[in-house]
């Protein structure tokens, strides 16, 4: 059993020694339906984000950055662009070492056959596999948020406060909080409520405008959770979920222990913010994109010291051409990924990915360009996210006109417009 009474490096050590008998599944199997036609494709971790990355390259990164090289990918909705991905970028393990990404695919291998009923049961189903790993503690994480996060640290609470179970948590706004998992705990960080999205969530005591929300990233000891979803697989009336089910009913019989993210979240110097975004709707992942144009976004991708690791092609490097007053090709307060062309277009406030060609004379404000699309001269793009492989049409305009977008393009109610290869087709038809 872990002493806490260890101090200084020997605490260090005995976590480095925990981090390596320690076996992180990640959850990237949902949809995301709230990123709407962005997901008819690709599962939302596998979404592109932040120019190069995928977004469930940032939880994996926490992972290897933390020093867990033990890792378990569960996926289950239209997983094949996730699947290459991995296979692709996330190859460098050495098995020789116990070192490993196992992609885990929903295979019905319970009696009922069955797809993943919620969270819990995605691990129950590869019970048999997760044993065979043979760890001490088991991480489970979410794989469709983007932060930086040391889970050693998460993880020294864990051993340190003897718990059965501990949950990383997060303030956010009260309004915010119905759709968490909110919890209150006592003046030792024991979870005493837990409620999974509650129409009137509970306040942090002193702040009536904020709450106590799961970040869905819990450690629990091994043997103790193998009991838990044996148990909940025969339970009649469960959901088979860890926020619905498994957290709540542990809380009123067990230590169940709230980590705070400001504890662990890895931050640049001067930064103020504790940087953790749940990207699942059109406008926070417009939001977030565009936030990384500014001169000091509040997450640093240019940290040496916890990178975020990712597969990119091996593209050339972009290109910018043709340089006279009405036919300059620029970008200001952009990043513009590897393998794209600016030719004679003006970009200002955007997210370029990979493989983009903007032709002449096109202005580009505030917009996210996902990889491959190919933009025609004198268009005029605004506030718009464009789906991966589009075409646009000489002279389309978007983000000028509400309703003439919300007609022929998906426009959400802050004013951004999403627009996909299907929806251009229809314009010609």
């Amino acid at each position: 059993m872990y002493d806490p009474s260890n101090t200084g490096s020997g605490i260090d050590l005995e976590v480095n020694e925990r981090l390596r008998r320690t076996l992180a599944l990640i959850l990237a199997g949902g949809r995301g339906s709230r990123l709407m036609n962005l997901t008819d494709w690709h599962a939302k971790p596998a979404i592109p984000f932040a120019g190069k990355f995928r977004i469930v390259d940032f939880t994996l990164s926490n992972c290897i950055n933390s020093g867990i090289r033990r890792i378990g990918v569960m996926t289950q909705y239209k997983a094949h662009s996730l699947l290459q991905h991995i296979q692709r970028g996330w190859g460098f393990l050495r098995g020789e070492f116990n070192e490993f990404i196992e992609l885990l695919p929903a295979q019905q291998r319970t009696t009922g056959e069955d797809w993943y009923k919620g969270t819990a049961d995605a691990v129950f189903q590869n019970l048999d596999i997760i044993r065979a790993h043979r760890p001490e503690y088991v991480l489970i994480l979410a794989g469709d948020h983007v932060y930086k996060m040391n889970y050693g640290k998460m993880l020294a609470q864990h051993l340190t406060s003897n718990a059965d179970v501990t949950v990383a948590c997060i303030e956010v706004p009260i309004e915010d909080a119905k759709g968490f998992g909110v919890m209150a705990v006592d003046d030792d960080d024991r979870i005493v409520r837990f409620d999974e999205k509650p129409a009137n969530p509970q306040p942090v005591p002193g702040h009536p405008d904020r709450a106590l929300a799961s970040m869905g990233i819990y450690i629990f000891n091994a043997q103790f959770l193998f009991e838990l979803l044996v148990k909940d697989s025969i339970q009649p009336g469960t959901s088979h979920d860890f926020g619905k089910d498994i957290i709540p009913a542990l809380v009123p019989t067990h230590r169940v222990i709230a980590h705070r993210f400001q504890d662990s979240c890895v931050m640049h110097d001067g930064a103020r913010e504790h940087y953790w975004r749940d990207v699942g709707t059109i406008d926070a992942y417009w939001e977030a994109n565009i936030d990384l144009t500014t001169v000091t976004p509040a997450l640093n991708l240019y940290d040496e010291n916890w990178p975020i690791w990712t597969y990119q092609a091996q593209s050339p490097p972009a290109k910018f051409v043709f340089d006279s007053d009405h036919r300059r090709g620029m970008a200001v307060d952009s990043l513009v990924a590897g393998g794209s062309i600016i030719s004679g277009a003006t970009i200002r406030r955007s997210m370029l990915f990979s493989n983009v060609r903007v032709n002449s004379y096109c202005l580009v404000e505030d917009a996210v360009i996902l990889p491959d699309c190919d933009i025609g001269r004198h268009a005029r793009l605004r506030r718009c996210i464009i789906d991966q492989g589009c075409v646009v049409p000489p002279g389309l305009v978007v983000g000028e006109d509400p309703d003439l977008d919300a007609k022929r393009f998906v426009r959400t109610e802050k004013g951004i417009t999403l627009v996909t290869a299907d929806m251009l087709k229809n314009l010609e038809s």
